[in-house]
């Protein structure tokens, strides 16, 4: 899965619309980069931000509804987060937001909204909270738990992704340096070695 622009609006302490475009020669061009910042300079909402737009929460927030909602930026009306992604499956479009009634501050909340398009096409995939979630599962590989994981280590998750057994640890790691193929490698060269020592073992039985 490859993050190729991130927009959003109106979350945590970050107000007005921002835009931050990965595809951009800056990112692309050194390959490595961090986002860096004193503490309440909005490095997690960037995290939140990708969440949101994902999977309709955020570590911090596990529960966003029309009941809800403590990620809109105080005295605002209306919230959203973009992102575009790659993967095997293609390019997506995925946009969650959450507006009060008549984009008032001291409006009612609106049950969330949460889509994914065909990012070159704009067709709509899956339109309900539910469906974006298993679109995204389905596309990427990935539920919530195993992106903030694997892809998203958030504030507090690295002690516990370093604690976490082999057997948990390792798909985690392949998944992030793209190593999978040597996981498959192997087994079909231990199943090939297995089956060619069957016949062996048969072939002396019979003499």
């Amino acid at each position: 899965m490859k993050i190729l622009k991130l927009r959003f609006k109106n979350l945590n302490s970050i107000y007005g619309e921002w835009e931050i475009d990965f595809s951009s020669p800056e990112y692309v061009n050194n390959g490595i980069f961090a986002i860096t910042g004193p503490t309440g300079s909005g490095k997690s909402t960037i995290m939140d931000a990708i969440c949101l737009a994902l999977y309709g929460c955020t570590p911090r927030l596990p529960r966003i509804s029309q009941n809800t909602n403590e990620i809109m930026s105080r005295q605002t009306g209306a919230c959203f987060s973009e992102l575009t992604f790659s993967c095997l499956s293609g390019t997506f479009r995925c946009t969650w937001s959450q507006h009060r009634a008549y984009h008032k501050p001291d409006g009612k909340l609106a049950s969330p909204q949460h889509e994914i398009v065909e990012a070159e096409s704009g067709k709509v995939l899956e339109s309900s909270i539910n469906g974006v979630k298993e679109a995204i599962k389905n596309f990427t590989g990935m539920d919530f738990e195993r992106f903030t994981r694997s892809m998203l280590l958030a504030q507090g998750g690295f002690a516990a992704f370093l604690q976490a057994g082999s057997s948990e640890r390792g798909p985690l790691l392949e998944e992030i340096t793209g190593t999978e193929i040597y996981s498959l490698i192997s087994k079909k060269a231990q199943f090939r070695q297995s089956e060619e020592k069957k016949k062996w073992d048969e072939l002396n039985a019979e003499s």
